[in-house]
């Protein structure tokens, strides 16, 4: 299972920084939302949760390294949150941007010292 998350989480690295490097504005952002997805899994396999054992389960009888971290769960919670937050922020930026410049093609954004 670590190496599907491995594998996963290095492909959606990949895909998103591939992404973000297009000239396309809606690409790029695109490509951001892929990076934080990435950094989420990447934040869960680090959690180590292992499908059994929840992560409020009380330890009397369970030995402490068979329950989830609950601090991994709660990050990812907050980026999930603040990713939301981040995209709209940039999707807004975007459709500024495209409204002043007709075009979404980052080359052709000029005149940014007025």
């Amino acid at each position: 299972m670590n190496t599907i998350f491995a594998l996963a989480t290095g492909i959606m690295f990949a895909m998103g920084v591939y992404q973000l490097l297009r000239r396309d504005l809606i690409k790029s952002a695109m490509g951001f939302y892929i990076l934080f997805t990435a950094i989420n899994l990447l934040l869960l396999a680090v959690g180590a949760f292992d499908g059994v054992v929840p992560a409020y389960v009380d330890s009397g009888g369970v030995p402490a390294e068979t329950t989830s971290d609950p601090l991994v769960q709660a990050l990812i919670l907050t980026a999930i949150v603040i990713s939301f937050g981040t995209y709209a922020l940039l999707l807004g930026m975007i459709a500024v941007t495209s409204r002043r410049f007709q075009t979404v093609d980052s080359d052709r954004v000029d005149n940014l010292k007025r």
